[in-house]
């Protein structure tokens, strides 16, 4: 690739993507092979090493210390801080830097790590799923300082399932499929349905959701909802319903599901009905146990229905997981391996396994096909639309508009907390959705 380009990296989950990110940022070392920059072989053997060489990594799972403040998380281990402030303000993260991470939400999260990236004045940047978790105005902005970044002479690696994004943002694509180079394409001379064949191999079914009428009977019904962070959320959640639920970063989409799943006190309302299972938002974080195996993940919620005498009998966990995990088209070497090991969207499933083999009547999935490919993405579609079809209710967050009108039945907008409107989905636009979702 040639500084002042965008080179997008795209191909299903496992592809080799986010491997092939990590060599050239020194994290991981190849094989074989050979890597030139400016003409010259280069061996890449750490991330200081990197930096030194003008390369930067913004990696899909955040590398952000929890416990520590923006301004500490920004100066460790940059080459090149002297301060972040306006990096910051690049960005759009308009936070104190005496602020811990953890106070963040996943999006301003994404933000931080995006500013810690730019402020060690790369000129091979790698975008690693950049905007996995922001909304519409981040990304806008990102955009913008994309374009600004290649006018200045910079060279971006731009991974993304989103072909939106891919289309309108990239000079060259490059396809890969199993730790292999499939193509490399101009994206003028290409189009999404060609893209989506070389990654998967095949012809890909990408037709909207099956017909569905839900039941005018009620699986869950929320009245005048009041926590910390939201305040007179009301609705009725109907059996075989898919409930979409829109919003900017910050809005309370998280934080309705944190109230329905018992994590948040409610201080005022009603609920009623419904067995709720959460797929939270940030799966390293507040979903997975990355030291334990992939079994181990995805019975976790379970463990009464598969020990006896307080020892796990293998052959029932295996029982109970196998069928799950096979609907969701799960792909993992072998069941036994850390989960860690698995690619993104593979860890999502695991997740997605778990809460359903809880049996719940109502899922709550925060953003389920985040920063996962675009067949893994029909893989949870059609469990969303299996789980709903079998009489179930489900509630879904998601920050691409375009899914919430694919998924959905209804769409709950929320803004700053509050609800601002119940669209049919339908009928509803995304000039509709986003004039609710910044009404206040």
């Amino acid at each position: 690739m040639a500084f002042g380009e965008v080179h997008a990296l795209i191909g299903e989950n496992g592809a080799g993507k986010s491997t092939l990110a990590r060599i050239l940022s020194g994290i991981s070392q190849p094989d074989s092979g050979s890597i030139s920059l400016d003409g010259s072989l280069v061996r890449i053997r750490s991330f200081q090493e990197a930096q030194r060489l003008g390369i930067s990594i913004i990696h899909q799972e955040l590398d952000l210390f929890p416990s520590l403040t923006i301004a500490e998380n920004l100066a460790i281990g940059n080459l090149h801080y002297s301060g972040g402030r306006a990096e910051l303000d690049r960005v759009g993260l308009d936070c104190p830097t005496s602020l811990t991470v953890d106070s963040l939400s996943i999006g301003q999260q994404q933000l931080l790590a995006i500013a810690r990236a730019l402020s060690m004045k790369a000129r091979i940047l790698l975008m690693d799923e950049p905007t996995s978790s922001l909304a519409d105005d981040s990304v806008e902005r990102l955009f913008a300082l994309i374009a600004d970044l290649k006018a200045q002479g910079a060279a971006i690696v731009y991974v993304s399932h989103k072909m939106d994004e891919i289309f309108r943002i990239a000079d060259q694509i490059t396809v890969l499929r199993d730790g292999q180079t499939v193509a490399t394409l101009d994206a003028t001379a290409t189009t999404p349905a060609e893209i989506v064949r070389l990654m998967v191999g095949r012809d890909l079914d990408l037709t909207a959701r099956p017909h569905r009428t839900p039941s005018s009977d009620p699986v869950l019904t929320v009245d005048n909802l009041r926590t910390r962070k939201l305040s007179g959320v009301s609705f009725e959640l109907r059996r075989g319903e898919v409930l979409g639920i829109a919003g900017l970063v910050g809005a309370g989409r998280s934080a309705l599901g944190a109230a329905l799943a018992g994590l948040d006190p409610i201080l005022g309302g009603t609920v009623r009905g419904g067995r709720v299972a959460l797929l939270p938002e940030d799966r390293g974080a507040q979903g997975l146990m990355p030291n334990l195996s992939v079994l181990e993940n995805g019975t976790l919620a379970v463990l009464g229905r598969v020990q006896k005498f307080g020892f796990v009998r293998d052959a029932e966990e295996r029982r109970l997981f196998d069928p799950v995990a096979s609907r969701l088209a799960l792909k993992c070497a072998s069941t036994g391996a850390p989960v860690s090991t698995l690619s993104g969207g593979n860890q999502q499933k695991v997740l997605f396994t778990r809460s359903l083999l809880r049996d719940p009547n109502v899922l709550f999935l925060d953003d389920p096909a985040r920063g996962i490919d675009v067949a893994a993405k029909q893989d949870i579609y059609r469990a969303i639309d299996e789980f709903a079809a079998a009489g179930k209710g489900v509630i879904l967050v998601s920050s691409e508009l375009p899914e919430l009108l694919r998924c959905s039945d209804r769409i709950l907008v929320l803004a700053a907390g509050r609800q601002t409107a119940l669209l049919d989905a339908a009928t509803a636009t995304p000039e509709s959705i986003m004039a609710a979702a910044t009404r206040l």
